[in-house]
C-alpha cells in the first residue's frame, strides 16, 4: 500500500449523487466502463486522473453540466471516512481544517488546502500538490462546496462567503452556484479559493467530543503512516535528485552510490515501492519543466538545457508524452495540462 493515488471510498459520493437522481449505479459503471466490484475492497487506490474521468463521464450520465458542485453539496462528514470523523470531534473550525490538510492523504495524495488570514477575513486556497496542471471542473467544484458544507454543517451556522473564485471558465448557467455559496464564482483567475470571515474559525464544532477525537486521531495516524511509509525511500530518491539540478542530473549509478547501495539494490528497493529510476528522474524533471514554464523569461532550449537534455527535441518529445502537450502548447493554453 502506498500514499499515491485516491482512496476507492471517495467513488462512493459519486454513487450517491446518481442514485439520488434516481439513476442507475449499475448502468453508470458500464457507461464508464468502471469496474465497480473494485469498491468491495477498502483497500484500493485508483489514480487522481481516473477519479476525474468518473466525475466527468458522470456529468454527462447524469447530462447535469454541474454534477460536481451538486455532489459537493450533498457530502456529508461521514463520506470523509476516518478524516471526517476526526473533523466533526474537532474543538473548533481550525482544528478541523488543520486535521483536513494533516490527514487527508488518507483519502488522496493530490488535492488539498491552506489558509491564511487577511485582513478581517481568512482565505481558504484549494490546490492541487502531486501533480503538474489544473484540477477538472467537476473534481474542483466538488472539493469547493463539500468543504463549504462540511464547514456550515460541523459549526451549525450560516457561513456567509465575501468571496469566491475558480481558475476554470465559466459555464453558461452560473445560477447553480447561488444554491451553493449564496454568490455567483469569480471565474478564471489564479487560484481556487473561498474567502470569509476569519471568525469562522473560532467558531466551536457542534457535538465535538474529546474522547472521540483522541481515538479516531489516533487510527487516523496510524493509517496515514502505513500510507506514506510505503514511499519513503523513493520520496527521499525524488528530493536528492532534485536537489543535484540544475548542476548535473544524475545517472543511476551516482544515484546508487549516493545512498550506499549497489544499482541493483537501488532498483529492487523503488521496484518495492512500485517505481523505478526512470520514472522518479521523470518525475524530477517534469516538476522542474513546469516550474521553468510558467517563467517566460526561460525559452524552451533553455529549459531543455537546465534539465540536461541533449538537444531541445527531446525535452519537447519527453514533456509530450507527460502531458499531451508540447512546451510551447502548455503555455499558449494558459499553463494547464489536458485532463
Amino acid at each position: 500500500m502506498n500514499s499515491q493515488g485516491i482512496a476507492i471510498s471517495l467513488v462512493y459520493p459519486i454513487m450517491k449523487a446518481i442514485v439520488h437522481k434516481g439513476l442507475d449505479w449499475n448502468e453508470f459503471c458500464r457507461f464508464s466502463s468502471f469496474d465497480g466490484s473494485l469498491l468491495q475492497d477498502v483497500e484500493v487506490r485508483i489514480a487522481e486522473e481516473e477519479l476525474e474521468r468518473l466525475m466527468n463521464t458522470a456529468a454527462l450520465f447524469t447530462r447535469d453540466d454541474h454534477f460536481g458542485l451538486r455532489q459537493g453539496h450533498l457530502t456529508d462528514v461521514v463520506d470523509l471516512g476516518i478524516l471526517g470523523y476526526v473533523m466533526m470531534h474537532s474543538g473548533k473550525v481550525a482544528d478541523a481544517l488543520e486535521a483536513y490538510q494533516r490527514y487527508n492523504t488518507i483519502l488522496c495524495s493530490g488535492f488539498n488546502l491552506e489558509w491564511e488570514v487577511r485582513g478581517e477575513g481568512v482565505l481558504l486556497r484549494l490546490f492541487l500538490q502531486s501533480r503538474a496542471g489544473r484540477m477538472s471542473r467537476h473534481c474542483m467544484e466538488d472539493m469547493a462546496s463539500s468543504l463549504y458544507q462540511l464547514i456550515g454543517k460541523m459549526s451549525s451556522k450560516r457561513i456567509p462567503l465575501h468571496e469566491i473564485q475558480f481558475t476554470h471558465d465559466a459555464p453558461d448557467d452560473t445560477v447553480p452556484y447561488l444554491n451553493v455559496f449564496g454568490r455567483v464564482p469569480a471565474f478564471s483567475g489564479t487560484d481556487n479559493y473561498l474567502l470569509m470571515s476569519k471568525e469562522v474559525l473560532d467558531y466551536p464544532i457542534l457535538y465535538s467530543d474529546s474522547k472521540l477525537l483522541e481515538l479516531f486521531a489516533s487510527i487516523a495516524e496510524e493509517t496515514r503512516d502505513k500510507l506514506t511509509n510505503g514511499r519513503v525511500f523513493s520520496d527521499r530518491v525524488f528530493h536528492w535528485m532534485l536537489k543535484c539540478m540544475p548542476v548535473y542530473f544524475p545517472t543511476l549509478q551516482q544515484t546508487a552510490e549516493s545512498f550506499r547501495m549497489s544499482t541493483r539494490t537501488l532498483q529492487n528497493k523503488l521496484k518495492e515501492e512500485n517505481t523505478s529510476y526512470n520514472d522518479v528522474a521523470a518525475g524530477v524533471r517534469k516538476g522542474l519543466a513546469v516550474g521553468y514554464l510558467h517563467k517566460r523569461e526561460y525559452s524552451v532550449a533553455e529549459i531543455a538545457y537546465l534539465l540536461h537534455y541533449s538537444e531541445p527535441s527531446a525535452f519537447q518529445s519527453a514533456f509530450k508524452k507527460w502531458t499531451g502537450l508540447t512546451p510551447g502548447q502548455y503555455r499558449t493554453n494558459g499553463d494547464t495540462i489536458s485532463e
